[in-house]
C-alpha cells in the first residue's frame, strides 16, 4: 500500500472519530436538553427561575427564592415550604402543548383568557419575565386553554398546571413548627409564669442550668425535639390577630432553642398559647411571625415547664457491659452473681449456674427504674425513710467502687398506683418509684439461677437413644447426620421427626419449680411407676441425659433427671404427648 493510501485513511479515521466525539459526546447533552424541551411552552429550567407569581381571582400568591429556600411575600410574609414551590414551578415549566386551538381568537372568552383563572409569572436570574394565563379546562376536562404572554395564539395544556397554579396560599406555606438542626442543638429555655427553666447541652448529656444545677431527663429532651422536628402545622389559623388573648397567646409559654455558641449562636422562639380540646390542638405563634398556628396538641404536652417534669428520673445509671457483680438482699433470701467471660454465674449461697436472660433482665430493670416523684435532692432522706430497706441491691462496675441501691414500700401513691421509696445509699436522692420495683428487683436464688434441666445437651452428640412408655421399650440409632433407625425391639426405619420431636423436647425443657429438692415423697408425683424415660446415649454407650416423667397435670408435668435425686415441676406442653412405643417411631 502506498503512503498516499495510508495517510488518506488516517485522516478519514481522524475525521470520523472526531466527529464522533463531537456528535455523541460533546453534543449529547445539548440534544437531549433540547428533546426534553420539545413542545413545552417554556424552555427555561426550574434552577433559572427567581422570582414566581401566581395571580388567581381570590389572590396573588408571591414568592421569592432565598439561596436554597424560598420566601412568601403575599398574601403573607413567612417561610415558604421548598417542595411544594419547586412543585408548582417544576410541572408549570415542564407543561407540554398538546395541540393549537385557535392562532388568534377573535374573543378571548370563549376559551376563559378575558378574566383567566390564574396568571403565571416567573422571573428569571438574567432579569427577563415568562407569562402563563390559564383559562377553563377543555369540555373534556382533560386538558386546560392557555396563552403565552406575548403571543396571540390559544393552546391546550394539561390541567396539571391549572391545578398547581390554583393551590390555596395555605399550601405553599412551610408547616416546620420551628426550623432548626437538631445536631447544632446548644440549649434551651422554657419560660412560664415569669419562671425560666434553662437547659444546656454539654457532651453526651443534658443540665438544667437554672433555677438549680441538676442533671437532665435525657428522655424528656429526646421526645421535645421529636416531637418537634416531626410535627407540622396542622392550620395557618390568623394573621396578627387583634387578641393574642382568645389564643392563649397574651401570656405565652416560651420556648427558646439555641443552635451554635458564642458569634455562631442563633436562637428561636415558639410561643405557646391554650390547647383547643375541639380541634386536637395547641395554639402558637413564632416570635417575630404574625401568624397564629395551630400545632398538634402532643407538641404542647411534651414541652416540660418545671424542674421536676425535666430534671433526671433515672435511678441509677449503669453501664450494663461493665458490670462484674450483683448482690440482692430481699425477703427472698440473698443471692450474688459474678461474670465470668461474658457469662454469669451464682456465687452465693451456692455455686450455680445461672440462667443468663435473667440475671441480664436484672440489669435492665435497674437501669429503667424510674423517679415518679422526689422526696429530697441529696441523700438527707435515706435515714429517715430507708433505714431498713426491704430490697438492697449492690452493683460493682469494672474499675469503681460497689454502688447499693435501696428500696422499701412506701404509703404513698402516684397516679392511683402504689409506689416504693428508692434511692442511692450516701448519696440519694429519695425517689418514689414504681411498687413492682420491689418484686422485680427482690430476685432469689431460683428465680436466677439456669432453669434448662439439660443445658449443655448437644443434638449432634446424640448417637442412640432409649425410650421407655407404657411397659415397652425402644433403642434407635442415628443413621447419618439427620436419619435414625429402630435397632430394639425390631429392626428397620425409624420416624426422624417424631424422634426428633424427643430430642428437642428434652433439650428445651425448663423447670417451673423444684418441688421436691431431695427426691422425697416420689410417689406424690408419680415417679414411683414414671409414665416415660428417656435415655440419651454417646456413641460409646456413656450416658449424656435422662429425664424421667412421673404425673401429668394440666399445667405442669413431675419430672426428675439423671443428674440428682431433685423432683421439677415443668411445663407439659414443651414434652409433648408421650409416644406409643415402638409403634409411633417406626418408619
Amino acid at each position: 500500500m502506498r503512503w498516499q493510501t495510508t495517510t488518506a485513511l488516517a485522516v478519514a479515521l481522524l475525521l470520523v472519530g472526531g466527529f464522533y466525539y463531537v456528535y455523541e459526546v460533546r453534543w449529547a447533552p445539548d440534544r437531549e436538553r433540547a428533546e426534553t424541551r420539545k413542545g413545552r411552552v417554556f424552555s427555561a429550567e426550574a434552577t433559572d427561575v427567581t422570582g414566581v407569581e401566581l395571580k388567581r381571582r381570590e389572590d396573588t400568591v408571591r414568592l421569592t427564592r432565598a439561596g436554597e429556600a424560598w420566601e412568601l411575600k403575599s398574601p403573607v410574609v413567612a417561610r415558604a415550604d421548598r417542595a411544594r414551590v419547586e412543585e408548582t414551578l417544576t410541572t408549570v415549566l415542564t407543561a407540554r402543548v398538546d395541540r393549537e386551538i385557535d392562532p388568534k381568537p377573535a374573543a378571548l372568552g370563549d376559551f376563559g383568557l378575558d378574566k383567566p383563572a390564574a396568571e403565571v409569572t416567573l422571573t428569571l436570574k438574567d432579569g427577563k419575565t415568562l407569562g402563563l394565563a390559564l383559562g377553563n379546562k377543555s369540555p373534556t376536562g382533560v386538558w386546560v386553554y392557555a396563552r403565552e404572554a406575548g403571543k396571540p395564539a390559544v393552546v391546550a395544556l394539561s390541567d396539571g398546571a391549572l391545578r398547581e397554579a390554583t393551590k390555596p396560599a395555605t399550601e405553599f406555606r412551610d408547616r416546620t413548627v420551628l426550623a432548626f438542626e437538631r445536631g447544632q442543638v446548644s440549649g434551651f429555655d422554657v419560660t412560664s409564669e415569669g419562671e425560666t427553666l434553662a437547659v444546656t447541652h454539654a457532651g453526651e448529656a443534658w443540665r438544667i442550668t437554672r433555677p438549680v444545677t441538676l442533671p437532665a431527663d435525657t428522655e424528656a429532651v429526646g421526645e421535645m425535639f421529636e416531637k418537634l422536628t416531626a410535627a407540622k402545622v396542622k392550620e395557618f389559623v390568623a394573621e396578627a390577630p387583634r387578641s393574642p388573648a382568645t389564643y392563649g397567646l397574651d401570656r405565652p409559654l416560651r420556648l427558646t432553642i439555641h443552635t451554635g455558641k458564642d458569634k455562631e449562636r442563633a436562637s428561636r422562639t415558639l410561643l405557646v398559647g391554650r390547647t383547643d380540646t375541639a380541634k386536637k390542638g395547641v395554639y402558637a405563634m413564632r416570635e417575630g411571625e404574625s401568624s397564629v398556628l395551630l400545632l398538634p396538641e402532643d407538641v404542647g404536652k411534651a414541652i416540660p415547664r418545671t424542674v421536676g417534669a425535666l430534671r433526671d428520673k433515672q435511678v441509677l445509671a449503669l453501664d450494663r457491659d461493665k458490670i462484674t457483680r450483683i448482690e440482692v438482699e430481699s425477703p427472698k433470701g440473698a443471692v450474688t452473681l459474678a461474670r465470668e467471660k461474658e457469662a454469669w454465674t451464682i456465687t452465693a449461697p451456692q455455686a450455680l449456674p445461672a440462667d443468663q436472660v435473667e440475671a441480664g433482665a436484672l440489669l435492665t430493670r435497674l437501669r429503667e427504674l424510674r423517679a415518679r416523684g422526689f422526696l429530697s435532692d441529696d441523700a438527707s432522706a435515706v435515714p429517715r425513710v430507708l433505714a431498713k430497706p426491704t430490697v438492697k441491691l449492690t452493683i460493682t462496675e469494672q474499675g469503681k467502687p460497689p454502688t447499693t441501691v435501696l428500696l422499701a414500700p412506701s404509703g404513698e401513691r402516684r397516679g392511683g398506683a402504689p409506689t416504693a421509696y428508692a434511692a442511692v445509699a450516701q448519696r440519694g436522692p429519695v425517689v418514689l418509684v414504681d411498687s413492682k420495683a420491689l418484686d422485680d428487683l427482690g430476685r432469689s436464688v431460683d428465680d436466677l439461677r439456669d432453669h434448662a434441666l439439660f443445658a449443655r445437651l448437644e443434638p449432634k452428640d446424640i448417637k442412640r437413644l432409649r425410650v421407655k412408655a407404657g411397659g415397652q421399650t425402644a433403642v434407635l440409632e442415628r443413621s447419618g447426620d439427620t436419619d435414625w433407625k429402630l435397632v430394639e425391639p425390631t429392626k428397620g426405619a425409624a420416624k426422624g421427626a417424631r424422634v426428633d420431636d424427643i430430642v428437642y423436647g428434652v433439650r428445651a425443657l425448663r423447670w417451673k419449680q423444684i418441688v421436691a429438692p431431695n427426691g422425697e415423697d416420689a410417689a406424690r408425683y408419680g415417679l414411683d411407676a414414671p409414665t416415660l424415660e428417656v435415655v440419651l446415649l454417646k456413641g460409646d454407650g456413656g450416658e449424656l441425659a435422662r429425664l424421667i416423667v412421673g404425673r401429668r397435670e394440666t399445667d405442669r408435668a413431675y419430672v426428675r433427671t439423671g443428674a440428682g435425686p431433685a423432683i421439677y415441676a415443668v411445663d407439659p406442653r414443651t414434652l409433648g404427648p408421650a409416644p406409643r412405643v415402638p409403634d409411633d417411631l417406626k418408619g
